[in-house]
């Protein structure tokens, strides 16, 4: 029960940051907080606002780092060969693209703004990725 009442404070703590974040941008940047897109951003010749872009990318970057020295046993290997990570990963880069957005534009940014494209989107990537984890982990 002890280990449960962790996680679960562990989630909702990591839930408010990403909440807090993502406030905060819109509030302080006029900008949504998907990862997709401020990535995108960030490598784009086009884009003049790469230095506050690069700050919150090496912000994802130092939260994994500081979970992975913190708690390493909270960082594990995937229980997949490569292959079907990297595979994984393609398929969901292209989902991003086609669905114009990631999880934290659509599922974060979008459902708190009553979007009904990302509410759309959200419900489709949720539903995709609950029979891709049924099929994969059966």
């Amino acid at each position: 029960m002890n280990d449960l009442m962790t996680s679960l404070g562990l989630a909702l703590a990591g839930g408010a940051l990403i909440g807090l974040a993502s406030a905060l941008l819109m509030l302080l940047r006029g900008r949504i907080a998907g990862i997709s897109g401020i990535a995108g951003g960030a490598m784009s010749p086009d884009t003049d606002d790469k230095g506050w872009r690069g700050m919150f990318l090496l912000g994802l970057l130092a939260g994994g780092g500081t979970l992975l020295l913190a708690m390493p046993q909270q960082i594990q290997a995937p229980d997949q060969p490569i292959w079907m990570v990297l595979a994984a990963g393609l398929f969901v880069g292209f989902g991003v693209r086609l669905g114009n957005g990631c999880t934290s534009g659509h599922g974060v940014c979008g459902i708190s703004r009553f979007s009904v494209r990302s509410l759309v989107a959200t419900a489709t990537f949720v539903g995709v990725g609950m029979i891709t984890a049924s099929l994969i982990h059966g």
